[in-house]
Parts: structure tokens; C-alpha cells; sequence
């Protein structure tokens, strides 16, 4: 049985001393080269009796930087879910999950106060592992010889990690896996995530326009910088049955029925009806078909999703469920 995960949003933590084995970093969509870190940490931890810790943030550092200078479009997309990267972070190992708010205290700290007061005293770090280039504390003066330094006085190790390469040699990053999602690429993020990709939520309601055309969506809310090209694909949804449910899913902006401009997941089950509403699901995202339209009328938006679930259908007959 895996163990529980503890949850903390403030340091030091109210409930325990426990010493940890920690790692910080965004992990955004958890891809192999984080997960190469998860796994180092765990080792480590196992070998020495430490607890399983990452420290995270929210916003992402370079949202808030870029929200602060008038720049929203400067931050980086959204590969996860908040949900969905604290499900494969505990799924990876971690039992003490740090969700440090990234507001101008933080982001102004000294970076002795960062080591001595969140590390040290927040979460008494024995054993840091981090990346070669890892910067903290106020205009990222923080380094890994400051690291090293006061670790030793402090009583903690800190060990560095390169760089993971993928199967071609490339170094596995977000960046990377943002650009795969930004062009549809689901076999690239695949081989990036070591998994498909998927968006978890609970389903919500809509504005019920598809069950007067035929075609019932479930209605999953996504960050509005989701890093997924707007379109039309081929989804598996679990959480609903026993096993997984064929669907065909559009990411996008409804542009033919509404000029509201907020980005939603709509996806339609094929052949079957569940009753889904406010039920936690997932879509798993298999084949991207194409980018989202602006139709003149409803008819032939209806043509459209059509061929759409005809071409779902085939794939699914064709490659089975």
C-alpha cells in the first residue's frame, strides 16, 4: 500500500520534526526527467531513513514575474493541473508535498533565510537534491556552493543531478514538453511523460448546448494557459466505469457558440451515456485530429463532430480501447 501524503501550504509543518530527504523545483507535468529526481530522492531516502519530500510553488516563479510586470504572456503555459501534478508526485514517491505560495515575500527572501528558515527550519532537511543551475532567494542570488556552505554547518548533504537525456540524447524538459502539446504532438509529450497526456478534473455543467445537437458533453474546467493546442481529439476517460470510456474531446474556445472566449474541455462519449456530473475523471489524450473552427452555423458545426466521432470510432476499431 502506498503510503499517505502530507499536504503543506506553509512551513514549518504543525505536525511532525520528522527529518527529510528534499528536493525543490516547479515539476511542471512531472515528465521522465523529474521523475529521474523523484526516484533519486526516494532511493535516498529509503537507504536513510528520511521522508520522501518535494517543495513546489504556485504560481509558477515566472507567472508571477510576468504578471507583476504587465507581461501575463510571458508566463509559461501550463502543462498540469495543480491536481494533476500533486497526484503523480505522490504517484512518484513523494510523501510530504510542499505547495509554497510564490508571492513578493518569497520572492524577495534573502537566500540565507530561504535555507535557514524553510530547509532547515520548515522542513529539517538532512538532504537536498537539486539541479546543476538551481538558483533561489531574492534575485535568484542563491547558489549550490551557498547551498553546500551552510549545509554543513546546518547538518545537511546537497547533491546536484544532470540534465536527463531522452532515448536521441536530447534533454528532457518542460520547455520541451510544452512545445510537443503546443503542436498537437501527443507521441513526442508521450515519450517526454513516459505516459499519455491527460487533464483530471471533476465534470461540470455546461451550457447544455450539446445535448440539443445530439451530443453530450462532459464539461471539464483547464487552465486558461493550458499548454494543449486548441482542437478536436481522441480521448480515453476514466474515473466513469470499470474501464476506460472512448470519447472524442475538443480543447478550445467554442468560437461557433459562444464569444465568451474562456477555454474548455468538452468531451463526448461514444456510444454509451453516464451520468457523470461532479464525478473526478480523466481524459487521456490519444490522437490529435484537428484544430478547433469557427463554423457560419450550428448544421454545420454538427457535420463537423460528425466525421469527427466517425473518425474516433475508426480509431478505436482499428486500435482497439
Amino acid at each position: 500500500m502506498k503510503p499517505s501524503c502530507h499536504l503543506y501550504r506553509r512551513l514549518p509543518r504543525h505536525d511532525t520534526q520528522r527529518p527529510s530527504a528534499v528536493t525543490i523545483g516547479n515539476f511542471d507535468g512531472v515528465h521522465l526527467g523529474h521523475q529521474a529526481i523523484l526516484d533519486r530522492v526516494c532511493r535516498h531516502a529509503d537507504t536513510h531513513g528520511l521522508t520522501p519530500t518535494v517543495m513546489t510553488f504556485a504560481p509558477h516563479p515566472r507567472a508571477f514575474f510576468a504578471a507583476r510586470m504587465g507581461r501575463p504572456e510571458r508566463a509559461p503555459a501550463q502543462i498540469s493541473t495543480l491536481r494533476d501534478k500533486i497526484e503523480k508526485l505522490h504517484r512518484h514517491g513523494m510523501t510530504q508535498i510542499v505547495l509554497a505560495k510564490f508571492d513578493q515575500a518569497l520572492a524577495s527572501m534573502p537566500p540565507e533565510a530561504f535555507i535557514r528558515d524553510l530547509l532547515v527550519g520548515g522542513l529539517n532537511t538532512r538532504w537536498l537534491l537539486v539541479g546543476e543551475d538551481f538558483r533561489y532567494g531574492h534575485r535568484r542570488q542563491g547558489d549550490i556552493d551557498l547551498l553546500r556552505r551552510m549545509g554543513r554547518g546546518l547538518g545537511f548533504e546537497v547533491e546536484t543531478l544532470a540534465d536527463v537525456p531522452d532515448a536521441t540524447g536530447q534533454r528532457i524538459s518542460s520547455s520541451e514538453l510544452r512545445l510537443a502539446l503546443a503542436q498537437g504532438d501527443l507521441a513526442r509529450a508521450h515519450e517526454l511523460l513516459g505516459e499519455a497526456y491527460r487533464i483530471t478534473g471533476h465534470v461540470g455543467h455546461g451550457q447544455k448546448i450539446g445535448r440539443s445537437i445530439g451530443y453530450r458533453t462532459l464539461n471539464h474546467r483547464v487552465p486558461e494557459t493550458c499548454a494543449l493546442r486548441n482542437g478536436v481529439y481522441v480521448v480515453r476517460v476514466h474515473g466513469l466505469a470499470a474501464q476506460p470510456l472512448p470519447g472524442v474531446a475538443s480543447l478550445g474556445v467554442r468560437p461557433t457558440v459562444t464569444q465568451q472566449g474562456r477555454r474548455v474541455l468538452e468531451t463526448h462519449l461514444l456510444d454509451c451515456d453516464v451520468d457523470a456530473y461532479g464525478k473526478l475523471s480523466s481524459v487521456e489524450f490519444i490522437r490529435f485530429l484537428r484544430d478547433e473552427e469557427k463554423f457560419p452555423d450550428l448544421p454545420t458545426l454538427v457535420a463537423a463532430i460528425d466525421e469527427d466521432a466517425r473518425r474516433a470510432r475508426d480509431h478505436f476499431a482499428f486500435h482497439g480501447l
